[in-house]
């Protein structure tokens, strides 16, 4: 059966929401927005390309950092609302330089920091 990116339920602005997973790990690494012309280029060339809301514009992660994320596997949630992105990262993911944006943590109502930039 041949993926239609039209089958995929975007919101009112176009958009869905985007995880990405070390493919090796299963470490997740971060969230972002797709819009259906990222998601295609994404899967024209293997490197993930996001939909910048703050810009209004595409953005190839890594464009600039060269902490790029090549596609190993393209998945969607059984609403076909969100995407699960397995991928290769070069470098942090995250714009703080840690690896992984998720690295607080609420522990008995207190905010701890996991990783230190690397």
């Amino acid at each position: 059966m041949s993926f239609d990116l039209a089958s995929l339920k975007y919101d009112a602005n176009g958009l869905i929401p985007a995880i990405a997973q070390d493919h090796a790990t299963g470490e997740v690494l971060m969230l972002a927005w797709m819009n259906a012309e990222s998601l295609a280029r994404t899967i024209a060339t293997g490197q993930v390309t996001y939909w910048s809301r703050s810009r209004n514009a595409f953005w190839a992660k890594g464009e600039t950092s060269g902490h790029v994320q090549r596609l190993i596997e393209l998945r969607f949630d059984c609403d076909r609302d969100c995407l699960l992105m397995q991928v290769d990262q070069a470098g942090p993911a995250c714009h703080t330089n840690r690896r992984s944006c998720f690295y607080t943590v609420v522990e008995n109502g207190e905010e701890k920091i996991t990783a230190d930039p690397m």
